[in-house]
């Protein structure tokens, strides 16, 4: 019996640069730096920060689109650095399928919703004949709630609404029998009344399906309906990571504080708060230090010389901030 406890996939001191400047330039984009994430069975993780945290880099490293500049990933304890034959990474890709933020782009206008899911079928799961590969497509279909299949099968994507497109997204992942989905931004385009339909049926197969999910976001109010453990990032580095009431309920870091508070509540009265103020994330050649102390209203002087390690607050629960996180550990 496989041990549920056990990581599904896992990262070590991951890390992924880019070059600026062309082949000779000597600058880099930091994109993720130093990231050690698990995700066991079961499982609904959501990654949440603003644009340019790194979050969909994530995603791409996980799925073997972006080779890490440093570190490692393990899928059920194997390095994907030893996933190298096209074989293998069709299968790897199979197990581990990615669902994208606009469910139109990703689908091809000229060809039926059969089509795409059969052709992906055929990549993933060679084996099956075109009878079982239809009865798979219409089986996943059924599963995420398009229902009759063989009519949706004939469907062309303009003939469906977004919500409808992003649930054939879910089905083609769910077709290949997959381990782990990493869902980049998968609700970001979709009406807010179709939203809760999407991540309801994340949550649904999760539990019903065993499947894990990566939740990439930058809606903390999504990652408090749906995930199990949340993980913010800033300028490619975890500001914080725990189980998801606790990092939620009880924010640590100034940065989750921040986003915590850009959430409407429609009880709260009427008051006019302060701005976020500051300068952008630096993430071209960055530098020594918290890369958040240039908004951070609690910034120090060792913020500008030491960069904050993830220190454990509450079990399971951790922040890289030089001020809060030793004063919640204290407090505990």
């Amino acid at each position: 019996m496989a041990d549920v406890t056990a990581p599904l996939i896992e990262t070590r001191a991951l890390a992924r640069h880019f070059r600026i400047g062309g082949i000779f330039g000597r600058a880099r984009l930091h994109a993720v730096d130093d990231l050690d994430l698990i995700i066991r069975p079961r499982e609904i993780l959501a990654v949440v920060g603003e644009s340019g945290s790194g979050k969909s880099t994530i995603a791409r490293l996980l799925a073997k689109v972006y080779e890490p500049t440093s570190g490692d990933i393990l899928f059920r304890g194997r390095s994907l650095r030893d996933v190298r034959s096209r074989a293998d990474l069709l299968d790897y890709r199979g197990q581990v399928p990615m669902v994208f933020q606009d469910p139109f782009s990703s689908l091809n206008p000229v060809h039926t919703i059969g089509y795409a899911l059969d052709r992906g079928l055929a990549l993933h799961r060679p084996k099956l004949s075109p009878s079982h590969r239809e009865a798979a497509a219409c089986q996943a279909l059924d599963a995420v709630g398009l229902s009759p299949a063989r009519q949706v099968l004939a469907k062309y994507p303009h003939e469906m609404s977004g919500g409808q497109r992003q649930r054939v997204g879910f089905a083609q992942a769910l077709s290949y029998n997959p381990k782990l989905v990493l869902a980049d931004e998968p609700v970001s385009m979709l009406d807010v009344s179709i939203r809760i339909g999407v991540l309801n049926l994340m949550a649904r197969l999760c539990e019903e399906e065993g499947i894990s999910f990566l939740y990439i976001t930058h809606d903390i109010a999504s990652a408090r309906y749906v995930s199990h453990r949340v993980m913010v990032m800033y300028a490619g580095r975890v500001a914080e990571s725990g189980p998801a009431e606790e990092v939620l309920h009880h924010p640590v870091h100034p940065y989750t504080r921040l986003l915590l508070s850009a959430v409407p509540d429609p009880r709260a009265p009427i008051t006019i708060t302060a701005a976020d103020t500051g300068e952008p994330p630096r993430v071209v050649d960055p530098g020594a230090g918290c890369r958040f102390r240039w908004r951070c209203p609690l910034a120090i002087a060792r913020c500008a010389e030491v960069t904050p390690p993830l220190a454990e607050t509450a079990r399971g629960h951790a922040a890289a901030c030089h001020v809060t996180a030793p004063a919640r550990h204290m407090a505990s």
